[in-house]
């Protein structure tokens, strides 16, 4: 975190895309409906929560192992829990940051509406989804060199948000999206978000299907890091 702070851009740039997104679509386009306002704000925070952390975990992780320091910090007697674990709560932190503007603009420029109950929900849920991008930039950024995980976690990104139905409303998308989003770690995370802060039901499918991506994608990102161990080591 304290290295992250050094660049101030990098913490500024993973706020202002999601900034800019409720500010071009959400605000002029549904701002003033508080049903779909709340469903589009809830829907740009899970685009938020996968674009920061598929970028700083992918991207960045790639970057932190050709630094120096790496082999070092590997030479300790700790294994991969406490490094993942130590990841995990810095990009809780720093997604936090990237969220604030999210939920100011849609306080103080649309008609969004949370009880507080609904706002607290919200919050832990966000926490929740966020854990199969993590894992997901993890696996990435131990799997590839820092140039080729910025072009996987690009083509990753917009084939996830459009097929876990990011850009619509519930129920507005195409029929073999809304087929097959539930299933997908996009489409899971941002129906529990609906969930969170509206009448939208609760998928049991879609809370099943999250947490086999957590268990798969955990599964990838501790046999990367291992791989890469080894690779190391030998």
């Amino acid at each position: 975190m304290i290295e992250t702070a050094r660049t101030p851009i990098a913490v500024i740039g993973s706020a202002f895309w999601p900034a800019a997104s409720m500010l071009a679509f959400v605000v002029p386009f549904v701002g003033s409906d508080p049903v779909y306002a709340t469903y589009a704000t809830a829907s740009m925070i899970t685009f938020a929560v996968m674009s920061t952390n598929l970028f700083q975990y992918g991207v960045g992780v790639a970057e932190d192992r050709v630094q120096p320091w790496e082999p070092y910090v590997r030479s300790l007697p700790t294994g991969a829990l406490p490094r993942f674990a130590g990841r995990l709560l810095s990009g809780f932190a720093l997604m936090a940051f990237s969220l604030l503007p999210v939920v100011l603009i849609a306080w103080l420029c649309t008609a969004a509406t949370l009880s507080p109950l609904s706002f607290l929900t919200a919050v832990v849920v966000t926490f929740i989804i966020s854990v199969p991008f993590i894992l997901m930039g993890l696996a990435i950024g131990y799997s590839v060199p820092p140039k080729a995980a910025v072009v996987v976690a690009q083509v990753l990104f917009f084939p996830l948000a459009f097929a876990g139905g990011l850009m619509t409303a519930p129920g507005g998308a195409p029929g073999f999206v809304e087929d097959l989003a539930p299933y997908l770690p996009t489409g899971a995370s941002v129906r529990l978000m609906w969930a969170a802060v509206g009448d939208y039901p609760v998928e049991i499918r879609s809370i099943l299907s999250l947490i086999a991506w957590i268990v798969v994608l955990g599964g990838v990102a501790l046999w990367a890091y291992r791989r890469d161990e080894g690779r190391r080591f030998s």
